[in-house]
């Protein structure tokens, strides 16, 4: 039960994409990374003041180092991935975010000295077949940089959930990893808009802004629930959900209609993603 926290991202997140996707004719990735995170900033921030009757107390850590990475790396994460959606079919984009499972299998591995299982490397080399696959209909059509940006989010997501698995062991709460991953994102975002520019929102963007902003939060809390209580393995299958929303979403609200190729390596980098999974989890996690 406590790894379907992660089914609820899977969702949550998927929705969130659709929002972006519409946001993203007006405004840039930087713009909508702000917007996605101070919404989530104040809410969050709301909630541990009421819960804990002060908000400077209950955030005090230790782990500032390990908070500023994760941050960091899922900041940059993030402004890939709204790129990509921007200009790459909506399953296309999240799938190649989704390879995350993939470099993380590989970082547990190395960075946290998780036991490898056999099949690791076979299961990483397929999921890069099916990149091959998935990336063929993007390079043809010359969307290589885009399809690049999705690509790379997904190694950088899998840094920040390595962060966000030590900052678990290290007894974060998962409410004060959210809260310094927003204030970071939010920081970056607004340094973004004040460096490239901003565009003035108007009241028809404020529903779809703030509807970022909402299921982002509510995603990213129930992520995290799932890698700080979940199973391993049981998580990272999971997290393919959101491929199926995005594509079936993609197709009701945008007619993106994918080609055989894409769709067969979208399959392919989620078995190879759940395989990779469960090869590099402990035998304690699954």
């Amino acid at each position: 039960m406590k790894s379907s926290w992660m089914l609820v991202a899977a969702a949550l997140f998927a929705l969130m994409g659709v929002l972006v996707k519409h946001a993203s004719t007006h405004f840039s990735s930087g713009e909508l990374v702000f917007y996605r995170s101070v919404f989530g900033l104040l809410a969050i921030g709301g909630v541990i003041a009421v819960q804990h009757g002060s908000l400077l107390k209950p955030l005090a850590t230790p782990y500032r180092r390990a908070h500023f990475w994760r941050g960091l790396s899922g900041f940059v994460a993030l402004v890939l991935f709204f790129y990509a959606i921007a200009r790459l079919p909506l399953a296309t984009a999240v799938t190649l975010n989704y390879t995350a499972p993939l470099f993380l299998a590989v970082l547990s591995a190395w960075w946290l000295h998780e036991k490898q299982g056999r099949g690791l490397l076979g299961a990483v080399g397929l999921g890069f077949v099916g990149i091959v696959l998935v990336l063929r209909p993007q390079v043809q059509d010359q969307a290589w940089l885009p399809a690049l940006a999705g690509l790379v989010s997904g190694m950088l997501a899998a840094v920040a959930y390595v962060n966000v698995k030590q900052l678990g062991r290290l007894g974060e709460p998962e409410w004060r990893v959210v809260f310094y991953f927003t204030l970071l994102a939010t920081l970056g975002g607004g340094a973004w808009m004040l460096l490239a520019g901003f565009h003035r929102p108007h009241a028809a963007d404020w529903p779809w802004l703030i509807g970022i902003g909402v299921t982002a939060t509510l995603a990213q809390l129930a992520l995290t629930r799932a890698y700080h209580r979940g199973r391993t393995l049981i998580v990272g299958a999971l997290a393919y959900s959101t491929v199926g929303f995005s594509a079936l979403y993609g197709l009701i609200l945008f007619g993106e209609a994918l080609p055989l190729s894409a769709w067969t390596g979208m399959a392919v980098v989620t078995l190879a993603g759940i395989w990779a999974v469960r090869s590099a989890a402990p035998a304690d996690s699954l």
